[in-house]
């Protein structure tokens, strides 16, 4: 079984700061891409940022320059750094991997989603 826990979400003010990090665990191989994406009430997931194994990132339109995004392949860890926030960034945060689950087979897991809310 594959867990994907979340953490670091909560409620700031317009222009701060939040950091939001996602450990993997369970039987894999080994993990792909990694990704965050975020889910506001009312509008479909969208893809925030994602990172490969090698340490290629994208970002949305919407949150480059404001977001980052890292990963810890040792501790199957992904990380977002979210600066300058916005009201419009309030939404449920999930953290997405891709990972093998066996020599040719990789899966979808997703974590619980965690609430970011920016006032303004």
């Amino acid at each position: 079984q594959v867990q994907l826990v979340e953490s670091g979400g909560g409620l700031v003010q317009a222009g701060g700061s939040l950091s939001l990090s996602c450990g993997v665990s369970g039987n894999i191989f080994s993990i792909n891409a990694m990704n965050w994406y975020r889910q506001a009430p009312g509008k479909q997931r969208e893809l925030v940022a994602g990172i490969t194994a090698g340490g290629s990132t994208n970002y949305a339109d919407s949150v480059k320059g404001r977001f980052t995004i890292s990963r810890n392949n040792a501790r199957n860890t992904v990380y977002l750094q979210m600066n300058l926030l916005k009201p419009e960034d309030t939404a449920v945060y999930y953290c997405n991997a891709n990972a093998y689950v066996s020599s040719y087979d990789t899966d979808d897991f997703w974590g619980q989603g965690t609430q970011v809310t920016v006032s303004s």
